[in-house]
């Protein structure tokens, strides 16, 4: 599932500001919500106001233990390095974002992917492959050449 932003239905923008006043960031999505969330991040950045010291930026969140984990994934100076593509590095909420060290601010910003459960985009795209499979086996095998 690649993400394009505005050309995708059901994107929004995020964004958010980590400071030495609000260190960390919470996006947590209703839990009664039915439909999947995907919060992909495009870019990290100092921003206004920012000291020439290293703010390091760390995603907190769960394994598949179930056991949260502190992953940095950006350790900006506003001389060498103010900013960072993220690519659209794609989390599954709830994910908190902490400035484990430096005093920001620090913006983060990307798309929130909205997809209902009920999308049948995925289904049809599943009914298609197996259409192309059934074509296939209808085909006559394949018989050596003569000599």
């Amino acid at each position: 599932m690649e993400l394009h932003g505005l050309g995708c239905p059901g994107s929004v923008l995020f964004g958010c500001e980590l400071t030495a006043s609000t260190k960390s960031y919470t996006f947590q999505v209703d839990k009664e919500d039915d439909s999947d969330h995907i919060l992909a991040l495009s870019v990290v950045c100092l921003t206004d106001g920012a000291k020439d010291e290293c703010n390091v930026v760390e995603v907190v969140g769960r394994n598949h233990e179930n056991q949260e984990i502190a992953v940095p994934v950006a350790n900006l100076k506003l001389s060498c390095q103010p900013l960072l593509s993220l690519d659209n590095f794609k989390l599954q909420p709830p994910v908190t974002f902490r400035l484990a060290a430096g005093s920001g601010p620090v913006h983060l910003a990307g798309w929130h992917r909205i997809v209902p459960r009920e999308d049948a985009s995925f289904e049809e795209d599943d009914l298609s492959e197996e259409d192309d499979l059934s074509e296939e086996e209808e085909l006559a095998p394949i018989m050596p050449a003569k000599k």
